[in-house]
């Protein structure tokens, strides 16, 4: 199970994201608690949510710096409230000692449905707003990561 997880890690570009991602490998591996689920899958996860709270968190904070901010309402909201449900989702699947997996599923599903339609809200934009292409990106891996986790 390491070798999938260091395999995963070097696939994901940027060396920050990596050593971010060695910190919640390391968590996992030394909690006394063993969890239900796959280390790679929850860590891929985590590191997708974080990230991609990040990414909306910029682009909400770039959308209002362009020149007709009122046009940029919908995706201002869309990138906060994803941004919002993706930290609460990795903060509820890096607790791994008496899960509860109804919670973390429905957690898993309200992240990928808020990561689908800010992406959906980013794409209209990403033509002419580079920042609103990077987020709508940041978006659906993260859709992809929390859909994998709720395959488990």
């Amino acid at each position: 199970m390491g070798d999938r997880l260091e395999e995963r890690a070097r696939k994901v570009p940027g060396s920050h994201e990596t050593a971010f991602m060695s910190y919640i490998k390391q968590m996992f591996e030394a909690h006394p608690f063993e969890p239900a689920i796959d280390h790679s899958r929850a860590v891929e996860c985590i590191v997708a949510c974080y990230s991609c709270a990040e990414a909306c968190n910029a682009c909400a904070d770039a959308c209002l710096g362009e020149d007709k901010v009122g046009e940029q309402v919908a995706c201002i909201r869309a990138d906060l409230d994803c941004a919002d449900i993706c930290l609460a989702a990795a903060k509820i699947v890096s607790r791994i000692t008496a899960t509860d997996r109804e919670l973390v599923g429905a957690q898993l599903r309200a992240c990928a449905h808020a990561c689908r339609l800010c992406a959906q809200e980013c794409e209209k934009h990403a033509p002419h707003m580079k920042h609103c292409a990077i987020c709508a990106e940041a978006c659906r891996r993260c859709e992809a990561a929390c859909q994998d986790l709720l395959k488990e």
